[in-house]
């Protein structure tokens, strides 16, 4: 699935370390997409996604219907959507995005990773125009060329698709992602995506040398132990 998106999958196993604090993270995003976008997932394709891979990551039922529950009654927590961005460990390129009710706060938090590394955050736009904000769709299929069709007949911007090992991957902006996968779903039934992410994927990428890996692990582990970070994207390759 390139090499970006394994960088990305192993900078998530750090993440996934604590099962609470993956609970929690799943609950405050399946909350915000659900209050934003409708709680009824055949309406909600975001929040739809959302839930799938919470439950292939074993996220329990009640943490799932506790957040959906919350985001029925209206009240509760008001979070924003905060991204910032920088340069890591062996001047590697990040991506951090948070889900806050405190931006003074997230952004003191954030700021302070970078400090206690020795790097340096970045002004908005800084690093991201080395990305591709893109969504990534993975399924069981033989077929590259009737997915390719299904999505061009759909006015799909698709940007790459692999095939690999009877895994088709799609990759396409993140401003088609309902597009896609209602063409997906429309053209071959219900599908068990075994990726369904919108993600920042680097265009390049910046070796890591053995010096600099422990600061860059360090850097990683502090970000992912704030509960405001809900993703981390990098360039760095390992």
């Amino acid at each position: 699935m390139g090499r970006a998106y394994q960088n990305r999958k192993e900078s998530m196993a750090k993440t996934s370390d604590a099962k609470a604090k993956v609970y929690s993270k799943y609950g405050r995003e399946i909350y915000v997409c659900a209050k934003s976008g409708g709680v009824e997932p055949d309406g909600n394709l975001t929040l739809r996604g959302l839930i799938e891979k919470a439950k292939k990551d074993q996220v329990p039922s009640h943490v799932i219907e506790k957040a959906l529950d919350k985001a029925k009654g209206g009240a509760g927590e008001d979070f924003a959507v905060a991204r910032y961005e920088g340069f890591g460990p062996g001047s590697c390129m990040v991506i951090i995005d948070c889900l806050t009710d405190n931006p003074n706060r997230t952004f003191g938090d954030v700021r302070a990773c970078f400090t206690k590394t020795k790097t340096k955050i970045g002004t908005q736009g800084s690093v991201s125009h080395m990305f591709d904000h893109s969504i990534i769709l993975a399924f069981k299929h033989d077929d590259e060329e009737a997915v390719l069709e299904a999505l061009m007949m759909a006015d799909v911007d698709v940007t790459d698709i692999e095939n690999e090992k009877g895994v088709i991957t799609v990759f396409a902006p993140n401003t088609e992602y309902a597009k896609a996968k209602t063409a997906l779903v429309e053209n071959f039934g219900e599908i068990d995506f075994e990726v369904d992410e919108i993600q920042f994927l680097a265009q390049n990428t910046t070796p890591i040398s053995a010096d600099d890996l422990p600061m860059f692990e360090k850097f990683l582990d502090m970000l992912n132990d704030l509960d405001d970070v809900q993703n981390v994207f990098h360039n760095a390759e390992l």
